[in-house]
């Protein structure tokens, strides 16, 4: 039987609802859990969004050392980029990529 692989994305699609937000420390609990939980891949964030989102991915990627860390970034290379330096502490890393569809992503 192949491998059913847990790709979880509450660190990035959870804080979609309005009003919904996660601290960096909030993240890095939540990743810490997910990693207990066997999870195979963790979506941290979006790190060229903002700052904060950057620093969020940087400070899951090291701390989380049994589960992939992943950071979403639109196809583009300033964008794989910044989520590849966000990652670069990471034990295990991916970058989550898409293409932009909607005005507010294509800027």
């Amino acid at each position: 039987m192949n491998k059913l692989i847990i790709f979880d994305t509450t660190l990035r699609d959870g804080e979609q609802s309005p009003g919904a937000s996660m601290t960096k420390e909030e993240k890095v609990r939540i990743a810490k859990m997910l990693e207990r939980m066997k999870v195979d891949v963790i979506e941290a964030g979006f790190p060229i969004a903002s700052p904060g989102d950057f620093e969020a991915v940087r400070a899951v990627a090291r701390a989380v050392r049994d589960s992939t860390v992943c950071g979403l970034a639109r196809a583009s290379e300033v964008d794989i980029d910044r989520a590849g330096e966000a990652l670069k502490e990471a034990t295990r890393c991916r970058v989550h990529t898409f293409i932009a569809t909607s005005p507010i992503h294509m800027k």
